[in-house]
């Protein structure tokens, strides 16, 4: 059956076919959304409690743990982790990835309400929660400041109209205002001016609750009116605070004004953010998942013009960071790549050639799989991003593959003396088996990838599917469009003239097949030997695999750096702000930076004052259009120009190497670097990019044993910023209460507690209704008095007999210290310990490294377990082990389904450990490690090594068949004839992947470690493979026939006679070859 001789003989259908491809491929692509990564929906849930002025013990015991047992409940949580800080809990809830995220989210509502009743009476509002993706970042980080205008009225502009006005466009998932000054009265009480006055500070706090009210009052309804009855009774800023009279003494009424500072000003006063030496807010917007990210910036960006005419001239704005710039580099790039894999690919097909009209056929089967693709991507909702364009660059190199051998198998029958028509009936005939094997096989590679869960699944699914597509569509060009445009456009040998370049080429490539030749003759002389050394290459590759260096994702350049700056504990906020300023001048002052922000106070993991932020846009890299000519004029030493000021030619790594000395010689802080991962895979924010938590019963014990690995971690070569969440040795007063004291004189613990968070707990005692937000009046001591312990001793309470009772007589104080953050995991106190790694350290020696550490230092009491991209690294070992051996059970299963046979399927896949020892090799002599996308390079190589295979055997099996030709005969017919079409699919599949492992452009080196994996495969098994099939195609049917002996099976009509000894006319070179050019 000829499945090509419909489509030969009916062009019209052929045509029309192609270019309803072709056009719905390209309808297709104007309606794929744009990203960097495949959507990964990580259901992640962030709850938030508030009880300011409460210790992080406080927060621990009384706001996390009600709210944790609950939470514990919930089906598919996978980790819970808290943060507690001064006033603050943090929850982090992650889910199964099989959860849908809004069901989950009624669930941790219900928890919340049932945990209610037993949280503390006295917290502001009930906690909150929202819907988060640790793997979906900000992808605009937009700067807002005014030279002129106070903090909180630009904080308005910021929040109430711009981010709001933002969250509504389409695609938009949520906007955060980071370093907001949102408005608040400040009321700073005097408490000298207090005890003068005889005032309790509660006294005046009541006063001011009373003064302030907003209550609904009412209706008239007369008998021809309604009128709605409205008090004045609210109080909207400072001024009209002042003014307010909280006591009378002596006849005469004190106002608010004599005993405290009443001023307008923020409710965050201990955090402040800079855009470069600007005081200034920063809008953080974040897409829907499944969005196009380019579309949702464009949008956002069209907004912008509006803002600028509605809002004060002295109101600024800039974009810091526009993650679409990225993607869009980065996918030029891609496209890049893709168009110079294509000229490559037609080059090596002409060179092989040296025909015009035959090198066109082969390469139509390009475009036309490639935008057949983009169809197919449409359908199942994908996104044009770098996998997706990643796996068309390499499906590239090896769609050509089967239009090449249907060519070259058309071309072989005209040489034989056949017409055009003729040749391209019988060699599609003869070669259609071929490419449907190739085809079905290639594809059965990545049906393994289609069932893996988790994370790797999530990533890996939209390749396989692309790549997957790519092939079969290719598949089917060949079997259709390449043989009708062979019998239309193909010359008859006889008709062609060649010149003198044919010539001279045709004579290099004989000379290149006869030593083909010769060399195939010397190895089926000896062939154990070469059986032995199969043997010893499998079990290299296998020693290899084990001792490689292996990695998870591989870093890339995404443009940007990422730090956390920690002072001592007990740092105040003002040193922090002077801290972070020195740190951000000397960021700002490299010259690859771009722009930078910086946050001071309440900004790190622990949430603490000593601690802040930073984030940095690098100056773009160069693209690789660019690169790649500059590669070509340093080649040919044709001078250039260097790529300028705007572009950097150093990665994200290379400018944080360079920034720690001089960071490391600020004194009084320490600052952790780190280039931003391309998927966050932990909610759990920590200084450093890997986490390794240790959770245990008892505190004292487990904060003991963190403090010794920690420090044993830090010893490890290749470990950098080792660090961790511990923070016990903040100084802090303890206020010892004198009960009996107190109960003689009329004083209670509530009232000593609730003096204290009047003074210093910055709490809210009253509320501003405006019509488009509510602001905070906040009570607090003025700053003259919050700076030293001794003057707690100023603070006086009433007593239930009337008198002012002074706090210092009912207690007395203690300097200690206290935890800055107390942390949870699960429901366990807990420690975790991050850290970075120097560059050419692999994730997984440092795994191994710290769980080698672990084994001697953790009592059985302490568990410790990774978190984030270390957990789901250490996953992925055993996962991408069992996908391997899954690729290569699923690919003999469709081998020996296409064959009938359970021995050629074997004879076909002894190649492969020739391919991966290659790859190995190649990793291991350019210094890098099997990550991920390494991992994926080996299992394309499965697919793409048993292709050659494939075309020897399946011509061998015919010339059994149908030549009467013994087995070894057979094979080595097959090798010689095949051999031109086996070097033009290797080297169309080389030039295809050689772009990427060169690495050029942005972003270029987590797609490297792929290319060099292939190229090197490819190279080392394209040698191994021509030797060793033939090899073990003699020796598996010598040992076929002796398995039907064994069983007494009588032949049946048909078979093929059991093999001999090798020929002498194979063995001994009598100057004779099989027909081919």
């Amino acid at each position: 059956m000829n499945l090509s001789e419909i489509f030969i003989r009916r062009p019209v259908m052929t045509t029309l076919v192609m270019l309803g491809i072709l056009l719905f491929g390209i309808m297709a692509y104007r309606f794929l959304p744009v990203s960097d990564l495949p959507s990964v929906d990580y259901p992640t849930i962030t709850v938030r409690a508030d009880l300011p002025g409460a210790s992080p013990d406080t927060m621990a015991s009384s706001v996390a743990t009600p709210l944790e047992r609950q939470f514990s409940t919930i089906a598919g949580l996978d980790s819970m982790s808290s943060t507690n800080t001064q006033g603050s809990t943090q929850i982090s809830l992650q889910f199964d990835l099989s959860r849908n995220i809004d069901a989950a989210a009624q669930d941790v509502q219900s928890m919340i309400t049932q945990a209610q009743g037993q949280l503390p009476p006295n917290m502001p509002s009930p906690p909150t929660f929202r819907k988060v993706n640790p793997a979906d970042q900000p992808i605009i980080y937009m700067a807002v400041w005014s030279d002129t205008l106070p903090l909180y009225t630009t904080s308005e502009y910021a929040d109430t109209m711009m981010a709001q006005r933002i969250s509504m466009i389409s695609g938009v998932a949520q906007v955060q205002v980071f370093g907001e000054q949102k408005y608040a009265v400040r009321v700073q009480f005097d408490p000298k001016a207090l005890a003068a006055r005889k005032i309790g500070i509660d006294e005046a706090t009541q006063a001011i609750q009373q003064a302030n009210v907003n209550l609904p009052t009412g209706t008239l309804y007369g008998s021809h009116k309604a009128f709605v009855v409205q008090a004045e009774g609210q109080l909207n800023d400072a001024a009209a605070y002042r003014p307010v009279i909280i006591a009378y003494r002596n006849g005469a009424p004190v106002r608010l004004d004599e005993v405290a500072n009443v001023v307008n000003g923020s409710q965050s006063d201990k955090i402040a953010m800079w855009f470069g030496q600007h005081r200034a807010m920063v809008v953080a917007i974040q897409r829907q998942p499944g969005t196009n990210t380019v579309e949702v910036v464009d949008n956002v960006r069209k907004l912008l013009p509006s803002f600028r005419s509605e809002f004060p001239a002295s109101i600024n704005f800039q974009i810091q960071y526009d993650r679409s710039q990225t993607i869009r580099d980065s996918i030029n790039d891609v496209k890049f790549t893709l168009y110079l894999t294509l000229c490559l690919v037609i080059l090596v097909i002409f060179i092989f050639l040296r025909n015009v009209s035959a090198t066109i056929i082969p390469s139509l089967a390009l475009p036309m799989s490639i935008i057949g693709t983009f169809a197919v991507m449409y359908l199942a909702g994908y996104t044009v991003d770098n996998l997706s364009l990643m796996a068309l660059v390499l499906a590239v190199g090896f769609v050509v593959d089967d239009a090449i051998v249907m060519l070259e198998n058309i071309v072989r029958h005209m040489e034989l003396g056949e017409s055009v028509m003729e040749a391209a009936l019988n060699g599609s005939k003869e070669i259609s088996f071929t490419i449907l094997s190739m085809t079905l096989s290639l594809t059965a590679v990545f049906i393994p990838v289609l069932f893996m869960s988790g994370i790797m699944g999530r990533l890996l699914h939209e390749f396989a599917v692309t790549i997957m597509s790519a092939v079969l569509v290719s598949g089917l060009v060949s079997l259709t469009l390449t043989p009708m445009l062979c019998s239309r456009f193909l010359r008859h040998p006889r008709m062609q003239k060649h010149g003198h370049v044919f010539e001279v080429s045709e004579r290099y490539f004989n000379y290149l097949r006869d030593g083909y030749d010769w060399s195939l003759r010397t190895v089926l002389r000896y062939r154990f030997a070469v059986l032995v050394i199969s043997i010893l290459i499998l079990a290299l590759t296998g020693y290899l695999f084990v001792l490689i260096p292996k990695g998870f994702l591989p870093s890339e350049d995404s443009g940007g750096i990422f730090a956390f700056s920690q002072a001592a504990q007990g740092t105040s906020f003002n040193q922090m702000k002077k801290i972070q300023r020195q740190v951000a001048d000397v960021v700002g002052e490299n010259p690859n930076v771009s722009s930078i922000f910086a946050l001071a106070g309440a900004g790190g993991p622990s949430g603490g004052g000593n601690s802040g932020i930073f984030f940095c846009h690098l100056k773009n890299h160069p693209s690789a259009s660019q690169e790649f000519i500059a590669g070509i004029k340093r080649f040919f030493h044709i001078p250039h120009k260097p790529f300028g000021p705007n572009y950097r030619v150093v990665s994200t790594d290379e400018v944080i190497q360079q920034l720690r000395p001089k960071l490391a010689a600020i004194p009084g802080v320490f600052v952790f670097m780190q280039n931003p991962p391309p998927i966050q895979l932990s909610a759990h924010l920590t200084k450093s990019q890997y986490q390794y938590s240790l959770e245990g019963p008892n505190t004292a014990e487990l904060y003991q044993v963190s403090k010794n690995m920690e420090a044993q971690i830090r010893k490890l070569p290749g470990f950098l910023d080792v660090t961790s969440d511990l923070e016990i040795s903040n100084p802090q007063v303890n206020v010892h209460i004198d009960r009996d004291k107190a109960k003689a004189l009329g004083v209670t613990a509530y009232q000593i507690e609730s003096a204290l968070t009047t003074a210093y707990g910055q709490g809210r005692v009253s509320t501003i209704y405006a019509p488009n937000n509510e602001y905070w009046v906040i009570s607090e001591l003025e700053p003259q008095y919050q700076a030293n312990p001794d003057d707690l001793s100023l603070l006086y309470i009433r007593s239930t007999s009337g008198q002012l009772v002074p706090l210092s007589t009912v207690s007395s104080m203690s300097e200690g210290l206290g935890p800055l953050s107390v942390n949870h995991f699960g429901q366990l106190p807990s420690v975790t310990i991050s850290f970075n790694l120097a560059p050419g350290v692999a994730l997984g020696d440092a795994v191994n490294g710290v769980d080698r550490i672990a084994r001697d230092a953790l009592p059985a009491d302490i568990s410790a377990s990774f978190e984030g991209t270390a957990q789901q690294f250490q996953s992925s070992l055993v996962g991408l082990g069992i996908l391997l051996l899954a690729t290569v059970l699923v690919i003999y299963l469709v081998l020996g389904i296409l064959y009938e046979s359970f021995i050629h399927p074997i004879t076909i896949l002894s190649g492969l450990p020739s391919a991966a020892l290659g790859a190995l090799v190649t990793l291991m002599a350019f210094n890098m490690e099997l990550d991920l996308y390494g991992f994926v390079g080996i299992i394309m190589l499965i697919g793409i090594v048993k292709k050659n295979a494939i075309m020897m055997i399946d011509f061998a099996l015919d010339a059994e068949r149908t030549g009467g030709k013994s087995t070894a005969e057979a094979i080595y017919h097959g090798a010689i004839v095949r051999f031109r079409p086996i070097m033009m699919t290797t080297f169309a599949a080389l030039m295809g992947i050689l772009p990427i492992a060169l690495g050029l452009g942005a972003g270029a080196e987590s797609r490297r470690p792929l290319g060099m994996v292939v190229v090197g495969g490819l190279v080392f098994s394209q040698i191994i493979t021509l030797y060793i099939t033939p090899v073990y195609y003699t020796y598996l049917d010598q040992l076929q026939h002796w398995l039907g002996k064994l069983f007494q099976r009588r032949p049946a009509e048909g078979d093929i006679e059991a093999p001999g000894p090798i020929p002498e006319s194979v063995l001994a070179d009598t100057g004779e070859r099989p027909r081919a050019r």
